[in-house]
C-alpha cells in the first residue's frame, strides 16, 4: 500500500498538530488543498466518531486515498457537556471565529458555578480503501478561564487552563501540547496501527 495518508481537515492548526504527531510514521501526509478535493462534509452525527467516520469516508469516496479523519470537541460540565459535537459551530455568529466561539462560550458561563471544569474530546478515524476501519479516542480535563493566555493554539485553547501545567491549551507549546492534548492521545493510540498496515520506519 502506498504510504500517503489524507488528512481530512482544512483547518491548518489542525493540519499542523496531526503532522507534528504522526512525524514517527513512516508516511507522506496530504491534504484536500493537495488533492484538489475541496468537500463540504455536513457533520450531521450525533456523536463525535459518527462525525469523524462521515468525514473519513466522503474524503475516501472522493480521493481513494487511505483517510484520517478527527471530531474533537469542548465539554464544559455546568453547561451539561456542551458545546460537545457543535464546538466549532458555537456561536450565533455567522461565519464565527475562535475568538467568537470563545466569547460566546464565556458569555454562556456568566453567573455559573466556579470552578467551570471541563475536559476536551477526540475521536479519530482511519478509513482504509479495503474497507477496514479503526478507531481510537482521547480526552483531556481541565478548566475554563475568563482570561485569555498563550498564543500558540486554536480554537478554544487560551482559555482551556490545565492546572498540573497551570498553563493554558495556548500557553503549552507543540511539544507538551501533541503529548498530553486529547488529539495527541487519540493520535497516539492510531500510531501502532499505522505503523502496522504501513510498516514501521
Amino acid at each position: 500500500m502506498e504510504n500517503k495518508l489524507l488528512i481530512a481537515t482544512t483547518n491548518p492548526g489542525k493540519i499542523k498538530e496531526i503532522s507534528e504527531i504522526l512525524n514517527p510514521v513512516s508516511l507522506f501526509l496530504v491534504t484536500p488543498q493537495e488533492m484538489g478535493s475541496n468537500l463540504n462534509v455536513q457533520e450531521t452525527g450525533d456523536t463525535y466518531s459518527k462525525n469523524a467516520h462521515l468525514k473519513a469516508e466522503a474524503y475516501l469516496q472522493a480521493t481513494g486515498l487511505p483517510v484520517l479523519a478527527d471530531d474533537s470537541g469542548l465539554e464544559v460540565d455546568v453547561l451539561d457537556g456542551a458545546p460537545g459535537i457543535y464546538s466549532a459551530r458555537f456561536s450565533t455568529k455567522p461565519n464565527a471565529s475562535d475568538a467568537d466561539r470563545r466569547h460566546f462560550l464565556l458569555d454562556q458561563l456568566q453567573g455559573k458555578p466556579v470552578p467551570w471544569s471541563a475536559r476536551f474530546f477526540c475521536a479519530a478515524v482511519l478509513a482504509l480503501p479495503d474497507g477496514r476501519c479503526f478507531e481510537t479516542a482521547g480526552t483531556c480535563t481541565g478548566m475554563i478561564i475568563t482570561e485569555e493566555r498563550g498564543s500558540t493554539g486554536f480554537g478554544y485553547d487560551p482559555i482551556f487552563l490545565i492546572p498540573e501545567y497551570q498553563a493554558t491549551m495556548a500557553e503549552l507549546g507543540p511539544e507538551i501540547k501533541n503529548k498530553i492534548s486529547h488529539r495527541a492521545r487519540a493520535l497516539h493510540g492510531m500510531i501502532p496501527i499505522l505503523n502496522q498496515i504501513f510498516g514501521a520506519p
